[in-house]
């Protein structure tokens, strides 16, 4: 099963995709812009998994397929592909905040800048309760919470996308 083409090639985009995400994060990390500090607009991954979704479906469908690509086949590449990425750049997350000492901290001193610059903005759109909870327990954060944050991100922003592509790739034969 995990010969056929549909998982086949993405898993290997994937493997190319989650290698290219970690060096987004240790290159972002090193420049001073801490990678999981970006709006979510600003993402890396959105023109990562975009670029490679395309191309990993494209060629499933054109050199395996025959030019045939349904939807659900659509989803499950993309989803291999995804899945695949998402594993990489997690384990590579935990790893980097384990190793060096200084990207948690960082990460945490600079979140609680940005939340109580913006406090009012955050309140009215959250709660005052709620702040309060999240501002409280931003100390406790820790390599796997970020490691699950990367993985759960990269799933979200991946099912977007992969519906999407999905569609735009599907192609089906007419029968006459």
């Amino acid at each position: 099963m995990f010969q056929h083409p549909l998982f086949k090639i993405p898993f290997r985009y994937g493997l190319i995709g989650g290698v290219l995400g970690c060096m987004v994060i240790a290159s972002l990390y090193y420049m001073g812009r801490h990678p999981f500090l970006l709006p979510v607009i600003f993402d890396f991954r959105i023109v990562i998994f975009s670029v490679f979704i395309f191309l990993c479906l494209k060629e499933v469908r054109d050199y395996y397929q025959e030019g045939n690509l349904f939807f659900w086949q659509g989803m499950i590449g993309g989803y291999v592909f995804i899945g695949t990425s998402a594993v990489i750049g997690s384990i590579f997350t935990w790893f980097i905040a384990r190793w060096d000492s200084n990207f948690l901290p960082s990460y945490i001193s600079r979140l609680q800048q940005q939340m109580t610059g913006f406090q009012k903005q955050i309140e009215e759109s959250v709660g005052a309760e709620a702040y309060q909870q999240q501002l409280a327990k931003l100390p406790g954060t820790s390599a796997l919470d970020l490691a699950g944050d990367y993985f759960l991100k990269s799933l979200i922003i991946g099912l977007f996308l992969t519906i999407i592509i999905s569609v735009i790739l599907r192609k089906q034969t007419q029968t006459q």
